[in-house]
């Protein structure tokens, strides 16, 4: 099995296309057709978890934070970073990581937080992602073999429907000149067919994909389409969670098993306001700026990490914020690697770094 072979298990869960802009997701350190015998799984990538990669024999680590997000000048080995650089490349070690895109998928970061505390009607805290329409003309009788190709790439999907399509029956003209290879028609004689016009919604992060897609199944030397950026924003990717507990909780209880369930250090928390807890808001990682959206959803809690002390006002009795931590909230990301990977390749050596790379401790 080869690099590639893994990240495309990984980025066709979590699109490269849709890490922030400051974000070094994917392949940092390697080759995309480097052989690799066994996989290292980590939040966080350490000289510590690289020295423990060579010493398994694990030639590709993938994490959930990037190793920088940073330029680097030059590999001399007076920083951690590149430390682990010169270490990854001397023992042909491929880094990997799947950072914000792996924050914006529903099943995602947040998604994994919330399935452990087991929340029912959720929803992205906020939404994320243009939306397109794309619109293409095909002779009748290819219609379905282009549409299909689109709806492949990931087209076509509204809520809980996919293959969803618009087709309206017409008639398309051309003349081809004599340096053209018409599919049908004769050069230099005018000709018209039996065209469909189909619109397809496609999401942003796929649209390059869904376009290739169509180009390659469509029968024309010179197919037609045009994209439109729409008015809507994608419901589907973007940051946070919000959903309900199955049964109301009294909020002491609720934080108590907040705590367990994420095996916090300590929990910092605003005033117990809500004294009952129902709807949960929740986001991995540093959130603190989705406070008011929480809020205006209506969340009893919302769940975090990395609040600094003036924010923790912004809550304004209006919900409980608990800042769990940020490595806290993350720590089951590892899972969903182990998960995508192992389903498709179920024999593979994959494990778990057991180096604890929290670098926060508590008295």
């Amino acid at each position: 099995m080869q690099v590639k072979d893994f990240t495309s298990l990984i980025e066709k869960y979590a699109p490269l296309g849709l890490q922030e802009s400051y974000d070094n997701s994917g392949l940092i350190c390697g080759h995309p057709d480097h052989e690799i015998s066994s996989i290292l799984l980590t939040t966080d990538i350490t000289e510590e978890v690289v020295d423990e990669a060579i010493a398994g024999g694990h030639n590709l680590i993938i994490s959930h934070h990037p190793l920088t997000l940073q330029g680097i000048k030059n590999m001399l080995p007076d920083h951690y970073v590149k430390r682990c650089l010169i270490k990854a490349v001397k023992h042909d070690i491929n880094l990997y990581s799947a950072h914000t895109n792996m924050d914006a998928v529903a099943n995602g970061v947040s998604g994994r937080m919330a399935d452990k505390l087991q929340l029912v009607n959720r929803e992205i805290l906020q939404p994320a992602g243009k939306l397109y329409s794309l619109t293409f003309y095909t002779p009748t009788a290819a219609t379905g073999k282009v549409r299909e190709a689109v709806f492949n790439a990931g087209g076509g999907h509204i809520g809980n429907y996919s293959n969803c399509s618009f087709n309206a029956p017409g008639e398309g003209t051309f003349l081809a000149n004599p340096n053209a290879h018409p599919y049908i028609g004769e050069i230099g004689s005018l000709h018209t067919e039996a065209e469909t016009r189909t619109e397809i919604t496609v999401p942003e992060h796929l649209l390059q994909a869904s376009v290739k897609a169509l180009i390659n199944a469509h029968p024309y030397e010179e197919p037609v389409w045009n994209a439109v950026c729409l008015n809507n924003t994608n419901p589907t990717t973007g940051f946070g969670i919000i959903g309900e507990l199955a049964e109301e909780t009294d909020s002491l209880e609720f934080l108590r098993h907040l705590k367990n369930t994420f095996h916090c250090g300590i929990i910092r928390h605003t005033d117990l306001c809500k004294p009952k807890i129902k709807r949960v808001a929740l986001c991995g990682g540093s959130g603190a700026s989705l406070t008011g959206l929480a809020i205006s959803k209506q969340a009893d809690i919302y769940i975090t990490a990395d609040y600094k002390y003036h924010d923790f006002f912004n809550a304004a009795r209006k919900l409980i914020i608990a800042d769990i931590g940020h490595y806290e909230s993350e720590q089951f990301t590892k899972d969903i690697f182990y998960e995508l990977v192992t389903k498709k390749i179920s024999k593979f050596a994959v494990q778990f770094s057991k180096v604890k790379t929290n670098p926060i401790n508590y008295l």
